[in-house]
């Protein structure tokens, strides 16, 4: 190991239980060195002048030498695939240069989430380059629910639309698709979610997750297929020759959309939606997007954008019209123009973001409450209550997951005996396949989704039925997994070597997130020697290392958890830590916080 590489030896390897001996921390996780071959980190280290610390980051993630030129310097020219790989792409692409050719109006369907917002943006975008009306419609949550209706596809049509696309939803939509069609509305499903074999009757389904679609491009999020269909209408009308006397759109242009809608999405940032993120946040930092530009504004959004103000800034507030609001807005600010218009916009998504805030406040606690009060189950945490919004359940689920460490589903039960569903999955436990056979055992009366997240909706009398349905199927998977609740780490770090330097070079892995987690590193036997409350719930540290070294640290809400409680009361007490090295923003431009996850008694 090279004497300058800040990592220290590890007790974790081959036979060994655990990083550090730590198997039960002080939020009940046991901590792991993330799997990566030494061997392989030093081959990087050495054929690509890397420091030893970021091969064995590349390495933990299964990045060899073939590729890491690319994971380093994402580039969308050398991962861009062939969108004529996804099933029914062409025919889409074919249909839709049609309606360009001949002006026809052109509807775009939507969900009310990140995803929808920005994938019916991106096509109203593309399109209004070609000199074609879009009419987008996104449902309300409340109201209709998700993905397509009849109603709203018959409305468009009776206002000219001749053709409909309909964006991160529409797979399983066959009533709706079977009544547009019966009325002569051509339907392009361009959507991921996980598929059953009978696909509904659509002029194409786009969708990487079909049954039979071979393109291997399943991990994109809605938004992403989007894109690719965008650049096959625009190939598609290239070789029509088209462009001979217009000037052609430049896509790249919309790749901040794309990168906002992967991330928040939480779709594996690798392969094809790495590169997307990677370039779209360099798009995002122009801010040529009015809408996005008063948003960022709204959020005080500083600095370079990454994933986290993508994630955590600008998502929640994109999200927040869909849950509490009216759902259009998230598209309408995308869309817009206008930079009063979007100024304007956005201040009216902030304020519902903050309403969204109390009102998911309100009832996490109440779930916790009665998630306290159950039995526990091995598969499946499960609260269901009257009143519930059921914008806010996706967030509670998301907040019971991580409580728990178990799959988690939020139900909002109505006056009329039925309940809208959100449920959050832990890793390698497939909850959309979960959900349709749910469906299919007829618990559910609709629902579907993807691997870590989904949606449904079911009667209240068959609510204890669904969820000893659901336990038992998703015990059953993490048994087989052999899940548990654990903490990956690349390594324990000397606190003295967590420096500017080092996280320099860690952030030429980014972007992170799903599928490529930020570094995560271990600190041996350090002294909190100082600890103090900041804001309304963090905890500001200032850790002491056996070597000498020191570096500040905050445990985002520390008062929230037992974990705070700990480190309150440990009174110099040697810990070890768990954590992330990011900027210190506040401080100065050189200065490095350690961002605590989670402590051990050393």
């Amino acid at each position: 190991m090279a004497p300058d590489s800040g990592l220290v030896a590890s007790t974790s390897g081959p036979g060994r239980a655990c990083l550090l001996g730590v198997s039960d921390s002080l939020s009940g996780k046991r901590w792991e060195q993330r799997g990566g071959d030494a061997r392989l980190a030093l081959t990087l280290a050495q054929r690509l002048d890397l420091p030893e610390i970021v091969a064995r980051v590349l390495a933990n993630r299964d990045i060899d030498l073939e590729y890491a030129g690319l994971y380093l310097e994402p580039s969308l020219r050398d991962q861009l695939t062939d969108p004529s790989r996804l099933a029914d792409m062409d025919k889409a692409a074919a249909r839709l240069a049609v309606a360009v050719q001949k002006g026809e109006t052109i509807g775009v369907f939507g969900d009310y989430d990140v995803d929808g917002a920005t994938s019916s943006a991106l096509l109203q975008r593309f399109f209004a380059a070609l000199g074609i009306r879009t009419r987008i419609y996104i449902p309300d949550r409340l109201s209709e629910g998700y993905g397509p209706n009849a109603p709203a596809l018959l409305r468009l049509k009776a206002e000219g639309v001749g053709v409909c696309v309909t964006v991160d939803c529409g797979t399983t939509a066959h009533a709706a698709l079977t009544q547009a069609a019966d009325a002569g509305l051509d339907i392009v499903v361009c959507d991921h979610h996980v598929a059953e074999p009978a696909l509904p009757p659509a002029y194409a389904v786009v969708n990487p997750n079909r049954l039979d679609d071979v393109s291997g491009l399943g991990q994109l999020a809605a938004v992403g297929v989007t894109f690719l269909l965008a650049v096959a209408v625009n190939r598609t009308l290239r070789e029509a020759g088209w462009y001979a006397e217009r000037p052609e759109p430049r896509l790249l242009d919309l790749l901040d959309l794309v990168a906002l809608g992967t991330v928040c999405d939480v779709v594996p940032l690798t392969g094809l939606n790495r590169a997307f993120v990677a370039q779209g946040l360099k798009v995002l930092r122009q801010r040529d997007n009015p809408g996005l530009a008063a948003l960022a504004e709204v959020a005080r959004m500083d600095g370079p954008p990454g994933t986290y103000h993508a994630g955590f800034l600008l998502g929640p507030r994109l999200n927040a019209g869909g849950r509490v609001g009216r759902a259009d807005l998230g598209a309408r600010l995308l869309t817009c123009a206008q930079p009063s218009e979007a100024a304007a916009l956005a201040a009216e998504l902030d304020g519902f973001n903050r309403q969204r805030q109390e009102i998911e406040r309100q009832v996490l606690d109440q779930a916790i409450e009665q998630v306290e009060r159950s039995p526990r189950r091995d598969g499946l945490t499960l609260a269901a209550g009257h009143g519930w919004h059921p914008g806010v359940i996706g967030i509670v689920a998301g907040r019971l997951k991580e409580r728990y460490d178990r799959p988690a589903l939020v139900i909002a039960l109505d006056d009329a005996g039925f309940g809208k569903g959100s449920a959050r999955s832990v890793p390698k436990v497939d909850l959309g396949a979960a959900v349709i056979a749910a469906r299919q055992e007829g618990l559910v009366i609709d629902g579907g989704g993807h691997a870590m997240a989904a949606g449904l909706t079911v009667a209240e009398a068959q609510v204890g039925a669904l969820s000893d349905f659901l336990n038992e199927r998703l015990a059953r998977r993490m048994a087989e997994t052999g899940w548990r609740p654990a903490l990956g780490c690349d390594g324990v770090l000397a606190a003295g070597a967590a420096n500017a330097d080092l996280l320099a070079q860690l952030e030429r892995c980014a972007p992170f997130g799903q599928g490529n987690p930020e570094p995560r590193f271990a600190l041996s036997a350090v002294r909190a020697v100082d600890a103090r409350p900041v804001g309304e719930s963090h905890l500001r540290l200032r850790l002491q290392g056996a070597e000498g070294g020191s570096l500040k640290a905050i445990c985002f809400r520390a008062f929230e958890s037992d974990l705070g409680s700990a480190l309150v009361q440990t009174r110099g007490r040697p810990l070890h830590f768990a954590g992330k090295l990011r900027a210190d923003t506040w401080t100065g431009p050189d200065a490095v916080q350690f961002v605590v996850d989670d402590a051990a008694f050393a």
